[in-house]
């Protein structure tokens, strides 16, 4: 069953991550033929790990749509588990999150339904995060409850 009104915006992963996977796997076999020397269980481990890549790119190429917003909220796909629609007026905030940890720096984009949080990275969505943000919160106050510091100012006197 899919939402009842079509998205108007909709964010997927980007079409390289699940062919890096899928290649991966095939290149892992092939490798795992190449050097199993008449061992069995070295072919076998190989084969097992390709299989776990596959099952990894497989709700990338199944299912590569993620979030999609529409007049009626935010849509989101939890990979084989369905999507969950979160109204306009449930979600509290949308903020980018970013963290730097030994040298290394992440990005998530983050949407905040009181109950529930959902958290989306760059190879989730195939757009810069800053912009997705700015698109779901411009979506937010068109549409529901304005995010906090982006209400429109009082008419004047």
């Amino acid at each position: 069953m899919q939402p009842s009104t079509p998205p108007v915006r909709h964010w997927r992963v980007p079409p390289m991550v699940p062919m890096v996977k899928a290649a991966g796997a095939v290149g892992l076999l092939l490798l795992g033929l190449l050097l199993d020397d008449g061992d069995r269980v070295r072919l076998a481990l190989a084969g097992l790990i390709a299989a776990g890549l596959l099952g990894w790119a497989a709700p990338d190429l199944l299912v590569p749509v993620r979030l999609s917003i529409d007049p009626d909220g935010i849509v989101i796909q939890r990979r084989f588990g369905g999507w969950i629609r979160l109204p306009w007026a449930a979600i509290e905030s949308i903020d980018l999150d970013r963290r730097s940890r030994r040298g290394l720096a992440t990005e998530l984009v983050e949407i905040d339904a009181g109950d529930s949080l959902h958290l989306f990275g760059r190879y989730d969505v195939d757009a810069p995060l800053d912009e997705v943000v700015e698109e779901l919160r411009a979506a937010w106050a068109r549409h529901g409850t304005p995010p906090p510091g982006h209400e429109d100012p009082p008419p004047p006197a």
